[in-house]
C-alpha cells in the first residue's frame, strides 16, 4: 500500500527536480551549470487562518514547478522516494516556460 502525505496548514510537499548532467548529444555538463534548485509540488496544505478566522490559502498547487531556497525544508522519505516539506512563504516563486 502506497502512503500519501497531505501537508498541514501552510506547508507544501515538493519533489526536487534533478537536472540532467548530459546534453542531448552526450556532452557531460559541470555540476555548477546544472544547479537550479527547483522542484515539483506534490501536495499542498489548506493554508492558515488569520486573526479574524479567514483562511489564507497556500500560493501553490499540485503540479506547480517552483524555485526553492538553497537551504531549508524538512526531508521526508515515503517508500523509495525523497520529498521535502517547505512552508509556503519559504518557496521563492513559480517557474514558467
Amino acid at each position: 500500500m502506497a502512503r500519501r502525505l497531505i501537508p498541514s496548514l501552510n506547508r507544501v510537499l515538493v519533489e526536487k527536480i534533478v537536472p540532467s548532467s548530459k546534453t542531448s548529444s552526450g556532452i557531460l555538463l559541470p555540476e555548477k551549470t546544472t544547479k537550479l534548485n527547483s522542484g515539483k509540488v506534490v501536495a499542498a496544505g489548506p493554508g492558515v487562518r488569520d486573526h479574524d478566522g479567514k483562511l489564507i490559502p497556500v500560493n501553490f498547487k499540485e503540479g506547480d514547478e517552483v524555485l526553492l531556497p538553497d537551504y531549508g525544508g524538512t526531508q521526508v522519505k515515503l517508500g523509495e522516494k525523497e520529498f521535502f516539506l517547505f512552508r509556503d512563504e519559504d518557496i521563492l516563486g513559480t517557474l514558467h516556460d
